[in-house]
């Protein structure tokens, strides 16, 4: 298919609501951590922190990022199947967020989940007529066996498992990976649902296939007049599906507007960091400067301060949020690269980074050489071996270590860049209310 047609396909004009299908507003889903004898709730993991966004009728909204960004977990908040902490998930102008599962259940056939993984997500004892059919029946949209196997052959039929009476009787084991994606695509569908969360449902499939099955779900999204908000972490199955995506960062959204200005003029360093991982097939270019983001995704039980890239992004820069950690990392990683004799004096400076205390505001040194450490941390400011120096304010020698001090940086807020949606200090230092 190409570009031009695909386009064409996920854009339905006729017939659309007014206003969003789905308003998202200061949505987080937090999870508690439980420890101690006692299972005492001393933390939470905020796997999302916060995120607003719309998805208009008719359209696909993608979401991506790296896995542990929390895509899964806002697209099942999103369907009430994780409970959110707060936020509203305002859907057709009736907030989702407060109502209770009994007020859900009526809803419960207009919104509907494609899963990743098509072997865990069908009962291998249920026949596809069971395991397809089975939500007419809970609903109440079919009645008697004959109905509901009649409506299950005729969805098979549309996702493309022919002649669908040939499927009604088997079990999915014996079927290929890419038939059981339809089957799970099938089931998702068969209550006629106007949303429809698909998390990864090509991922688990070979290349092969899963052109096809992307082709598909375009088909029945003109067909049936669906809404999807599409989660993965491929930015090219993005760009071919998609009319808007948001880019998702540890429970964050930092970038979201229309696809092909994402593609064509990121404004984020994360989004340009995952545009320059996808790899191109123009030998050309094979040694083009990635600016690929450091280390791995921190855990978002313990977030970064400032900016939650900032300790990643090769454009961070003073009002970040540089803290304590930062510093001890960047000690880390230096020792990395340097000669065994550096890596020893350095080291019998700070005294061993196990000494020191770090907390936001940043980090005291309590063993090691005092008038070393503080002649050594005054160079790397004087020098700008690092952008965290920008941020110090303060290297206070003290009887019994060195104190670091560093300036506010506060977490960005989304604003208005290039007719999309940022939350980046790049752009302007905007402070997020919490």
């Amino acid at each position: 298919m190409s570009e031009h047609t695909a386009a064409e396909t996920r854009r339905p004009d006729d017939g659309r609501e007014q206003g969003p299908l789905l308003d998202v507003v200061d949505l987080h889903t937090h999870f508690p951590v439980r420890s101690g004898l006692l299972s005492r709730t001393s933390e939470v993991v905020r796997a999302v922190d916060g995120v607003s966004f719309d998805v208009q009728p008719g359209e696909v909204f993608g979401l991506v990022g790296e896995s542990g960004s929390g895509k899964t977990t806002l697209g099942r908040t999103l369907l009430k199947l994780v409970e959110p902490t707060s936020g509203s998930i305002v859907y057709r102008g009736r907030d989702l967020a407060p109502l209770r599962e009994q007020q859900m259940r009526p809803l419960r056939r207009e919104l509907a989940l494609v899963f990743q993984d098509p072997n865990a997500s069908l009962n291998p004892a249920m026949t596809v007529a069971q395991g397809v059919g089975h939500p007419l029946l809970i609903h109440g949209l079919v009645e008697g066996r004959t109905a509901m196997r009649e409506q299950v052959a005729a969805m098979l039929e549309r996702v493309g498992l022919t002649p669908g009476e040939r499927f009604l009787d088997i079990y999915p084991q014996d079927l290929s990976g890419g038939q059981k994606q339809r089957l799970v695509i099938a089931r998702a569908l068969i209550t006629n649902p106007r949303f429809v969360v698909a998390d990864e449902p090509v991922a688990a499939l070979d290349m092969s296939v899963r052109a096809r099955v992307l082709e598909l779900m375009l088909e029945l999204q003109k067909d049936l007049g669906l809404t999807y908000l599409f989660i993965t972490h491929d930015l090219a199955t993005a760009r071919f599906l998609c009319d808007r995506i948001g880019i998702l960062y540890l429970g964050n959204l930092v970038e979201w507007g229309d696809a092909d200005a994402l593609f064509d003029d990121p404004q984020h360093p994360y989004t340009q960091a995952l545009l320059n991982a996808v790899p191109l097939p123009d030998p050309g270019r094979r040694d083009r400067d990635k600016d690929l983001p450091v280390g791995e995704m921190p855990d978002a039980q313990s977030p970064p301060t400032g900016c939650r890239f900032h300790p990643r992004c090769p454009a961070a820069f003073e009002p970040c949020g540089w803290s304590g950690e930062d510093l001890i990392q960047f000690f880390e990683r230096r020792w990395t690269q340097l000669d065994t004799d550096t890596v020893h004096s350095e080291l019998d400076a700070t005294g061993g980074l196990h000494t020191a205390d770090t907390d936001a505001t940043g980090v005291r040194f309590r063993a090691g050489n005092t008038t070393a450490l503080a002649k050594l941390l005054e160079q790397f400011r004087d020098q700008r071996v690092h952008p965290l120096f920008d941020a110090v304010t303060g290297i206070e020698r003290q009887s019994d270590g060195v104190a670091v001090t560093f300036g506010p940086g506060p977490e960005p807020a989304l604003q208005q860049v290039a007719g999309r949606r940022v939350a980046c200090h790049l752009h302007g230092v905007v402070p997020r209310e919490r």
